[in-house]
């Protein structure tokens, strides 16, 4: 599934070519994603000029000022701007023509994605409205998750993946920020204190922004929207490399999973 960084990477690289100009069209040649399509999506969009293209979580909003498109990539959805006469592939399910001649394609061969249409602040949308903080933003840091976690004997990993916590923090970047921050992720939320706390928050905050930087991940099922692979998986220290020797101390890392994830760790270097 496309992660933070890789939704980051998507809305920098398509926002340019979007932001000022105006949808003309929508076609959709599959109503059926997640949720259905709302047809309220095809009349109200035509004609509306972008006003910018923001994310919010895993979510890309299109602002116009008929109201906010938001989509969501699903496990295996990826976004291209191509002519808009290139045909269509069995996966292409949705265009957003736009004044230029071409489109903003939506593919998504598992069809777990979603695209729908508010004519209010996507704030207060269903899918956006109990999201914790952004993990790259002012309000998230060490104090947040120290307070947040007190009586909580959920595994540490699980809390941060909690997009009621903080959003953003999937498989790849919590095994990541936990072996960075020295931490064990099985090891209860509740009994992690302050300190550890900003040593955990700042190293989700590095992971993230290394990976954004970096294009994202290179996972099979994502292509930045230039077409090129993301190169951060290249840089992972713990994640997909149970059995292999710790980066940091050399002994062989050990694979758990943990609400149902794959979970790999350092024994000796997260306590």
């Amino acid at each position: 599934m496309p992660e933070l960084p890789e939704v980051e990477t998507t809305r920098r690289g398509i926002a340019p070519h979007l932001a000022g100009r105006h949808i003309t069209s929508v076609i959709v040649r599959q109503r059926r994603l997640r949720w259905a399509i709302p047809k309220a999506l095809e009349r109200e969009l035509p004609g509306q000029p972008v006003t910018a293209v923001e994310r919010r979580a895993k979510y890309l909003l299109i602002r116009t000022p008929a109201g906010t498109a938001i989509l969501h990539l699903g496990m295996s959805g990826s976004l291209r701007l191509l002519p808009a006469d290139t045909p269509a592939g069995p996966h292409d399910h949705v265009d957003l023509v736009l004044e230029d001649g071409r489109c903003l394609r939506l593919t998504d061969p598992r069809r777990f994605g979603a695209l729908l249409w508010t004519r209010r602040d996507p704030a207060r949308h269903r899918l956006l409205a109990g999201l914790g903080p952004e993990p790259l933003g002012p309000e998230f840091d060490g104090a947040l998750l120290h307070a947040r976690s007190r009586g909580r004997r959920t595994p540490v990993k699980a809390f941060i993946m909690d997009s009621h916590v903080v959003v953003g923090v999937g498989n790849i970047y919590a095994n990541e920020a936990l072996f960075r921050a020295g931490i064990h992720p099985a090891r209860a939320a509740g009994r992690i204190g302050r300190t550890r706390c900003d040593r955990l928050a700042q190293a989700i905050r590095e992971v993230l922004a290394e990976a954004i930087a970096q294009g994202g991940t290179s996972l099979r099922d994502f292509v930045g929207s230039d077409g090129r692979p993301g190169y951060f998986r290249q840089t992972l220290a713990v994640y997909g490399r149970g059995g292999q020797p710790c980066p940091r101390c050399g002994h062989a890392l050990r694979e758990i999973r943990i609400a149902q994830r794959s979970t790999v760790y350092c024994p000796r270097c997260q306590h």
